[in-house]
């Protein structure tokens, strides 16, 4: 079986405290019990589970460390990836996570309240909606988002949520630098740069991963984000 702890200090320089890989098997056992009565993950077996859901969003470490992380809002965060795994080794952070999911959003309350972690809001709610209330639009350090919509999709979703300085963060597979460069035009519409791209291995993963960060340098323009169902429909 996979060592979280020792995985993800080698590969991130993580060193993790035994509160927090309590909390992490708890967050575990959590998901495998509810998973045997709702669709929450395809993931199931607990070595997927560990390297595609923990090891992946600790992944995110990589390029979070060392920046801001008062506010972090995680949009289409399923049952809780990366959002949760990152409020437990930062439990200083103010976490939004966004899921329009009833079930999955229920499942990330239910893990809130298990591992008894403050400071985190659950919104079921559309992105697009979000993006326009005035308590998250432009307040966060960093707007997630893990295997929700193409890039110039999650552009419009993210970076509406990022304060001037802040930055998005999408988790991209093979794709990233296809989608980076068809994403170009939405970023500077939206007020972002394209920072970096970093890739990311995982022990027992063959598909590649990247982690790709777009700097938030000027304001979003008032319409964006469009009205749902919109950006994918037609996306920037």
């Amino acid at each position: 079986m996979l060592d979280i702890s020792l995985t993800a200090q080698t590969l991130f320089g993580l060193k993790l405290t035994p509160v927090q890989l309590t909390a992490m098997q708890r967050y575990e056992g959590e998901l495998i019990e509810w998973n045997s009565r709702f669709n929450l993950t395809a993931i199931r077996s607990p070595d997927e589970i560990c390297a595609k859901h923990f090891l992946d969003s600790l992944s995110c470490m990589l390029v979070m460390r060392d920046t801001p992380m008062e506010r972090v809002i995680d949009v289409g965060t399923g049952a809780g990836f990366p959002g949760l795994v990152l409020k437990i080794i930062n439990p200083g952070t103010r976490l939004t996570l966004v899921e329009s999911v009833g079930k999955k959003a229920d499942f990330c309350r239910h893990v809130v309240n298990t591992l008894g972690l403050e400071g985190v809001e659950v919104l079921t709610e559309r992105a697009e909606l979000v993006g326009h209330m005035p308590a998250h639009r432009q307040k966060y350090n960093w707007a997630l988002a893990r295997a929700v919509a193409v890039l110039p999709v999650l552009a419009e979703y993210l970076l509406p949520l990022v304060k001037v300085g802040g930055a998005m963060l999408a988790m991209k597979g093979a794709s990233a630098h296809a989608e980076a460069q068809s994403a170009e035009n939405a970023v500077r519409m939206l007020g972002g740069r394209l920072q970096k791209i970093t890739p990311v291995a995982l022990p027992g993963v063959a598909e590649e991963h990247h982690l790709v960060i777009i700097a938030k340098i000027s304001a979003t323009p008032a319409g964006y984000p469009r009205r749902v169902g919109l950006p994918v429909k037609k996306p920037l």
